[in-house]
């Protein structure tokens, strides 16, 4: 009996391995043909099939520089939340009293604002000081995503116990060197798990972007977004763009996946 079960959890398994793949499948090999390929049988594999619809899509998305541009939004949002609210929530956890209690509840309370309740009055204020820029971008993921990330850090740090810090103390190392060296490193598995959840927010974020980001500094979501509008009906090019898009995306679970993982891993033992 358990023998037919496995087999049939592998067959169910497989079959919706199949129907995750088929839109990737559509996507990748209709890029590869040419029009009158694609409305004969959009099913079939690529037969004649041509690069060309890859050169020009890369050409049309201004690729290097819209790559270049999430990558630096990105990797620079990712690192200042993470540096913000390690230490806010080590300063909150650490320090029991009525200030921290209420700071630590307005942080969780600010997950509860949806993004377009202040989209308006945000923008207005962040063009007011001429600050509609990535940097000025940058500031604001730290507002927004900085709630959860503490309340993330905070959970893991109070299983950490203060004898920790006491110890490092009483061997001369001072409050800064206690986080860095001691308590920091002790929190790597959740570290991986807010990189990851705001890398992949703020990699396809498109509303906020599109209302602070000046054309030469456009991210991937804001050009596929232009890209379409152009090429609505030049399916070839269109699919392509798309393959090129989530080619980034892929590289990055590839290359990331050992320390996704291992930070899944760790906090289930922990």
């Amino acid at each position: 009996m358990k023998t037919k079960g496995r087999t049939i959890i592998g067959i169910v398994g497989l079959l919706l391995g199949i129907l995750w793949l088929f839109p990737f499948y559509l996507i990748v090999s209709n890029s590869f043909k040419t029009p009158k390929g694609i409305f004969a049988s959009v099913l079939s594999l690529p037969h004649p099939s041509t690069t060309d619809n890859y050169v020009n899509s890369f050409q049309a998305l201004h690729f290097i520089a819209s790559l270049t541009n999430s990558l630096i939004i990105t990797i620079c949002s990712v690192l200042v939340i993470i540096l913000a609210s390690s230490m806010a929530a080590y300063a909150l956890q650490r320090n029991h009293s009525k200030l921290s209690s209420g700071l630590l509840l307005l942080f969780i309370s600010a997950m509860l604002i949806p993004f377009q309740s202040v989209m308006i009055p945000l923008t207005a204020n962040f063009g007011a000081v001429h600050f509609l820029n990535m940097w000025g971008l940058v500031i604001m993921y730290l507002g927004f995503d900085c709630s959860l990330s503490v309340f993330l850090y905070q959970g893991t740090l109070s299983s950490i116990p203060i004898a920790m810090d006491e110890s490092a103390e009483l061997e001369g190392a001072s409050r800064w060197q206690i986080f860095t060296k001691v308590i920091f490193p002790m929190l790597s598995p959740i570290t991986v798990t807010v990189a990851i959840l705001n890398i992949i927010a703020i990699w396809n974020d498109y509303l906020l972007p599109s209302l602070v980001l000046p054309q030469a500094q456009y991210t991937i979501p804001l050009q596929m977004f232009n890209f379409f509008g152009e090429y609505t009906k030049q399916w070839h090019l269109a699919l392509a763009g798309i393959t090129i898009s989530i080619i980034p995306v892929i590289l990055f679970y590839l290359f990331a996946q050992k320390w996704i993982i291992k930070g899944v891993t760790d906090g289930a033992v922990k």
